[in-house]
């Protein structure tokens, strides 16, 4: 049995989620509203644009994974893509009006590709750094500890600065943000952790043998049917957060707070998860999370408007579940990518590639499924009906459950790599 990973590798190690999450978060709430109104695009060419972009850089991801494991090692990977990623945010920001609508997709495009760059490597080091199986789970939440604390920064900067309703600003703010704090921690990063040498030494998978991975790895359809289905129930919610807490709730004006409480909730229940999956394992702890969060939103349909401490009740409630959802499913993940190595092929790129491809596809269908359904039912969110509203309702506690309850069927028809 190898020695447990130490404390100072857990820290070097997570330092970069924490600039990708500072990124990730205007990335999906502030971006979108710039464009369409500051840059006066529109909401459907913007929303055309993104989803293309999402949906043209989601292919290349196993072919990224399939790069990461042949190269000798990780890092280099990493640094570039938070070179790409960092450059074409700050690009993103300050665009030019003149071309809108080609800056954007450009952009965009570059954004989503340096991110893989960075993610899919960075993942895999997961797999790679301890064959502990605790230890997985222990880098997992360092990690996803560093990704809320930059949400909850991106949250929290733009209203210390006063420009929280000014997208365009706020933009410009993280933007500069990005650019002075990305090299400082990629170089803390580049520093303190080490790639195993054993892991440069593994042969990658022959091209053919991908295409049968499902085949050769017992469980993985599941696990990663499980991670599809939970990451959209998730994903339900959140593209529909503003519009539910402004239309439903009757509160626009508490969006912040609301979200700063979710997120704090995440990070203050994540090390009690990784306790829970030392006692019982990372499956069943996940398996819990997914019932907590399903038994929190079944109560939504029975929100109206004022009930803003109820809905906040139920946004903690869910919260205490985000870390579980962000750390374990990942470490899980690293234990199949580590138990297939074993065999002297590295795969753990190629795994998560596949992985980062899920999370991309996922979004995607959020946003199709319920921009789709509330166009049927007519919504408008100037003038919505009550039976629009009553739709986004629906979307937005109700179909989140039942996609919960089936992610947490597939898991019990799941046997952990140990």
């Amino acid at each position: 049995m190898s020695e447990q990973i130490r404390a100072r590798t857990l820290l070097y190690y997570a330092l970069p989620a924490l600039p990708a999450a500072l990124l990730g978060l205007p990335l999906y709430i502030y971006l979108p509203t710039y464009y369409a109104q500051d840059l006066s695009l529109g909401v459907f060419t913007v929303g055309a644009v993104l989803l293309a972009a999402r949906l043209l850089d989601m292919l290349s991801d196993p072919l990224l994974g399939i790069l990461s494991d042949r190269l000798k090692a990780r890092k280099p990977l990493m640094l570039l893509g938070s070179i790409i990623m960092t450059g074409a945010f700050y690009a993103l920001a300050h665009p030019d009006k003149s071309h809108g609508t080609l800056w954007l997709l450009g952009f965009s495009l570059l954004i989503y590709t340096g991110w893989s760059l960075f993610s899919i490597p960075y993942l895999s080091l997961n797999a790679e750094l301890s064959a502990r199986y605790h230890d997985k789970t222990r880098l997992a939440s360092a990690r996803e500890s560093a990704a809320i604390v930059g949400v909850v920064s991106a949250l929290a900067l733009p209203y210390a600065y006063a420009i929280a309703e000014d997208a365009g600003a706020t933009l410009g703010l993280l933007a500069s943000v990005l650019l002075l704090l990305t090299p400082v921690l990629m170089l803390l990063f580049w520093q303190g952790v080490r790639e195993p040498v054993a892991a440069r030494k593994q042969q990658p998978l022959p091209l053919a043998s991908h295409m049968t991975l499902w085949r050769q790895i017992d469980g993985l359809p599941r696990l990663m049917g499980a991670y599809l289905v939970n990451n959209l129930a998730n994903a339900l919610p959140a593209t529909l957060f503003l519009f539910y807490v402004s239309l439903v709730i009757g509160r626009a004006d508490k969006t912040g707070l609301l979200l700063l409480l979710y997120f704090a909730s995440g990070l203050a229940a994540l090390p009690l998860w990784v306790l829970l999956a030392r006692r019982i394992g990372k499956r069943r702890s996940w398996m819990a999370s997914m019932a907590l969060a399903a038994a929190a939103f079944a109560f939504v349909p029975t929100l109206s408007s004022g009930d803003l401490g109820w809905f906040t009740l139920i946004s903690v409630v869910s919260g205490l579940s985000l870390g579980a959802d962000m750390a374990l499913p990942a470490a899980i993940q690293a234990d199949t990518a580590h138990a297939a190595e074993d065999s002297g092929k590295r795969i753990a790129g190629v795994l998560f590639g596949l992985w980062s491809m899920l999370t991309k596809l996922a979004l995607a269908l959020s946003v199709g499924i319920a921009f789709g359904i509330l166009a049927l039912a007519g919504f408008d969110a100037q003038a919505p009906t009550s039976f629009s509203v009553s739709v986004l309702g629906l979307l937005y506690g109700p179909l989140p459950v039942v996609l919960k309850l089936f992610a947490l069927w597939l898991m019990t028809r799941y046997h952990e790599v140990r």
